[in-house]
């Protein structure tokens, strides 16, 4: 491991040590367990917790930790260590979703939080022993290549259409495949992307392209009629 991996594990090893003094469960979770488990070092580490934003705020400022209260709506403080910043958030279960934003109720549960995440390989937890909890078949899927969506691939889409162009980047940067049933799926959920932001869609667009495997994603754009509309200064 780099020296920042190094740092910022051991951090977040801090931070989860103190939450469990408290006694609130929390664990690592999403692509900071995935990209370990890939031998890759995380561009960042999340921590998912029972607690309540205004719980752990409690009890990391009691424990001289700086944090601040990023996204209290949601369930997400930050936690500051120099030059490291480490989220974390309350475990969430979906309410209502619009394609875009979800309206979120606080659970004590790891496996529902885990069921609103877009990809098995995005839907894993470890907690300090280095345990993975693995509710959806994820490690499987990261030994097999495969990018597959939690649950039902339809309703994860409608609840956030930017997943279709995470897809694609996924793809773009582990070379993963996934099923060619999915591409009729996407065809009819492709207008949903008008819902989301530029900036977003962009900011997707700018991490395929630099990925190491742009090709096949590229090609699966213009597959399913999206490479036009978006990348407009590629031909076919």
């Amino acid at each position: 491991m780099s020296k920042k991996e190094t740092e910022d594990l051991k951090i977040s090893h801090i931070i989860l040590e103190i939450l469990e003094k408290y006694k609130y469960e929390a664990r690592l979770v999403g692509g900071c367990v995935r990209d370990r488990l890939l031998d890759f070092e995380p561009k960042d580490y999340d921590i998912a917790t029972t607690a309540l934003p205004e719980e752990v705020m409690v009890a990391l400022t009691e424990d001289g930790v700086k944090v601040i209260p990023t996204g209290l709506d949601h369930g997400t403080v930050t936690a500051v260590f120099d030059d490291t910043s480490i989220e974390i958030t309350t475990l969430r279960e979906d309410v209502a979703t619009d394609g875009r934003r979800a309206v979120v109720n606080f659970s004590k549960s790891f496996e529902v939080d885990a069921a609103r995440r877009d990809f098995t390989i995005n839907a894993m937890s470890e907690d300090l022993s280095g345990r993975v909890y693995d509710y959806f078949d994820g490690k499987n899927h990261l030994k097999k290549k495969k990018l597959i969506f939690v649950g039902n691939p339809e309703l994860r889409i409608q609840e956030d259409y930017l997943r279709i162009l995470r897809l694609f980047r996924f793809q773009a940067r582990f070379g993963f495949e996934f099923d060619e049933a999915l591409f009729d799926i996407l065809k009819r959920n492709m207008l949903g992307l008008d819902k989301i932001s530029q900036e977003r869609i962009t900011g997707e667009l700018k991490e395929l392209l630099k990925a190491p495997y742009p090709f096949e994603a590229i090609k699966g754009l213009f597959e399913t009629g999206l490479g036009g509309k978006l990348l407009p200064f590629i031909t076919e």
